[in-house]
């Protein structure tokens, strides 16, 4: 792969820390409320316990979906938003603004970064957002997904009532360790995610501008690039994925470390519903992912461009303090 010069993800200049809190934090809140259905339906099936009887067959992702909408309204598919929602904006401004920072320190002498190094760059700004934003906000979001409660029905009170409340109930029943479980495997997935994210972004964007003989791509090229390079994390890191969801769901057990649990849910797993259940939810997790990839980085690209217009129109062409 070419060495390419330091610059955002549009392949320009380098982005500034307030371009990537403001458009990183629009596109990832556009990007939960398009695909956070998928994603609750991906947590069900992770969780789910109907393949482990010989015999048996989980349900699809159309069938869970049906499934939740029947027994818990439509709303029951936004469950845990409130906690993605909540930390989507550091999330997404720690991702950009990590990555950009990241990328500097693998650049030449020239400026430029291999392939390599906006590999290694989208590997560190994965592993920085999970630790700092993800962990948590995803053991309260899939707690809240776990619950099997009509959200039309104000007699049917489920345990974990909203976000706040989640949190809450965590840390006075499990302590704030609780909020980091499975932080390992979460930086993993997160990690790789944007490893490959990135780089098949980055290389496919190059290509077309090099192809094109312009910098700025049309949205729809934007889109497109972005819900290919999506689509390569979840298939990648889906193992990952579903032993750190069933590891956040439940409480530890005490005396167990983080790695005993691992190993026990991989090997439970394995033995009781087969090497398949390692891929359940990922057909609506790249559902899921490639779209909000493509959401998020065509809004990204829209936002970045505006705000960056806007700087050029101030005095000495920055923004002002």
């Amino acid at each position: 792969m070419s060495a390419k010069s330091v610059s955002g993800p549009g392949g320009k200049t380098p982005t500034s820390a307030a371009t990537n809190l403001i458009a990183g934090g629009g596109a990832g809140m556009m990007e939960a409320l398009a695909c956070h259905p998928l994603d609750t339906i991906k947590v069900r099936m992770q969780l789910s316990r109907r393949a482990r009887q010989p015999g048996a067959k989980g349900r699809g992702f159309l069938m869970t979906g049906a499934h939740i909408v029947k027994r818990e309204t439509p709303l029951g598919l936004y469950k845990g938003l409130g906690a993605v929602l909540t930390g989507i904006i550091p999330k997404m401004a720690i991702r950009f603004t990590s990555y950009e920072w990241y990328k500097q320190l693998m650049a030449g002498k020239d400026g430029s970064v291999s392939g390599q190094g906006t590999f290694l760059a989208g590997l560190a700004a994965g592993v920085t957002e999970a630790v700092l934003v993800v962990t948590p906000m995803e053991v309260v979001k899939i707690r809240l997904q776990a619950q099997h409660h009509s959200m039309a029905d104000p007699l049917d009170i489920p345990k974990y009532r909203n976000a706040a409340h989640a949190m809450y109930t965590v840390l006075r029943e499990e302590g704030f360790g609780a909020l980091y479980r499975g932080v390992s495997l979460t930086a993993l997935r997160q990690g790789t995610n944007q490893a490959v994210n990135f780089t098949a972004y980055t290389e496919f964007r190059a290509f077309l501008q090099n192809y094109q003989s312009t910098t700025d791509l049309p949205p729809y090229q934007t889109m497109a690039i972005g819900l290919v390079s999506g689509a390569m994390g979840p298939l990648s890191n889906a193992p990952i994925d579903t032993i750190k969801t069933r590891l956040q769901k439940t409480p530890a057990e005490p005396g167990q470390t983080a790695l005993q649990r691992i190993l026990l849910i991989g090997r439970d797993m394995w033995r009781q519903e087969g090497f398949r259940s390692f891929y359940k939810g990922i057909t609506p997790r790249i559902m899921r992912v490639a779209p909000g990839q493509a959401v998020t980085f065509t809004v990204y690209e829209y936002l970045k461009g505006v705000l960056e217009r806007g700087r050029e129109m101030l005095p000495g062409g920055k923004y002002e303090e």
